[in-house]
């Protein structure tokens, strides 16, 4: 079992296709239980699931169930990071993929989903890198505890990666059984 404080949330962030199903996973098979309710069924996209929960998704208008994920790992995407209260004890993962594979990798969904994208990948591209910034930046001025993850070194170096994470959270987390996990043949949007 882990050994980081129970009022502590663990959060994996980052933009949307940056590998933080992924990181859930990992957290997963290491020992730290996800807070999720599995409403979001694996598919093509993400075959070992989201690990996803509902409410955050109306993280804006209602909070008060973050306090019940002490103890656990809870998928939060970075446009709503903003939104979390300030009055409770975070570690935060957060996932950084190069823009250009975030891109493809989205592209790819819309089109198994039947769906266009609205921006050119040079707007979106724009509008991520800006976004990342502002995140960074708050996070920074809020003294937050935060892991910035590569996740093309998790794919990479899967070992050395997942005892960053364990060594991050203070925890004697399985570091074998995270680096298991990690699926190189789900890396197929290489920048």
């Amino acid at each position: 079992m882990t050994s980081y404080s129970s009022d502590e949330i663990i959060i994996v962030s980052g933009l949307p296709r940056s590998g933080t199903s992924m990181m859930m996973k990992m957290l997963e098979a290491g020992g730290v239980s996800p807070f999720q309710d599995d409403v979001r069924q694996a598919d093509t996209d993400n075959p070992n699931g989201y690990y996803e929960y509902e409410g955050v998704k109306n993280l804006g208008h209602n909070a008060a169930w973050l306090a019940q994920a002490a103890g656990h790992a809870v998928k939060i995407i970075s446009s709503l990071l903003p939104h979390i209260p300030d009055n409770l004890n975070y570690k935060i993962i957060f996932m950084e993929r190069q823009i250009a594979e975030v891109l493809a990798s989205q592209q790819k969904m819309l089109e198994r989903n039947g769906q266009e994208k609205n921006a050119s990948d040079k707007v979106m591209a724009a509008k991520f890198s800006m976004h990342l910034r502002k995140i960074k930046k708050s996070l920074a001025e809020q003294k937050m505890d935060v892991l910035y993850v590569n996740y093309a070194a998790v794919i990479n170096e899967p070992s050395s990666q997942a005892a960053q994470v364990s060594a991050f959270l203070g925890s004697n987390l399985n570091i074998e059984k995270m680096a298991m996990v990690v699926d190189k043949n789900l890396y197929r949007q290489r920048g």
